[in-house]
């Protein structure tokens, strides 16, 4: 007699797109992937929070992370089985490793955008892209998932 184990299927969600790096480039990385995101069975709080973390790393990636004629990319999974939602931004200056100022200067324009993913993120960090560029990353995690937030 042969039994079978039932396999539970994992839905792995992905949503790619190449931008322009430029604000308005940054601009439409958050609006495609938030509308993305409501397609998907996501809560509207991860999605909230992913907004904010695209809003920054793209951002990121288009002022400090820019090299002109080249694009940065972003990339948004989510993993159903884990309910890990992860946004990776990915620019062409892989020299230009982002910095977490815990405390920015008060009149410096720059400098914060680190903070706010720090924050919202369960786990984050940055790593190179071979051969020369860097992807900077972010995971949520579903409310109720086994996956929580982790020291970085």
């Amino acid at each position: 007699m042969n039994a079978t184990t039932p396999q539970l299927t994992s839905v792995v969600r992905t949503f790619a797109q190449h931008l322009s790096s430029t604000r308005r480039g940054a601009r439409l990385a958050r609006l495609l992937a938030v509308e993305e995101l409501r397609t998907w069975p996501v809560s509207p709080t991860v999605t909230e929070r992913a907004e904010q973390i695209v809003a920054e790393l793209a951002a990121n990636a288009a002022l400090h992370g820019r090299v002109q004629g080249r694009d940065f990319r972003i990339t948004v999974t989510f993993d159903e089985a884990t309910g890990v939602l992860r946004v990776e931004v990915t620019d062409t200056r892989g020299e230009a490793l982002p910095v977490l100022r815990p405390e920015p200067r008060p009149d410096g324009e720059s400098g914060r955008g680190l903070l706010p993913v720090a924050a919202l993120a369960d786990r984050w960090s940055t790593e190179p892209y071979l051969p020369s560029d860097k992807s900077a990353w972010a995971e949520i995690s579903e409310p109720g998932s086994d996956v929580g937030p982790a020291a970085e």
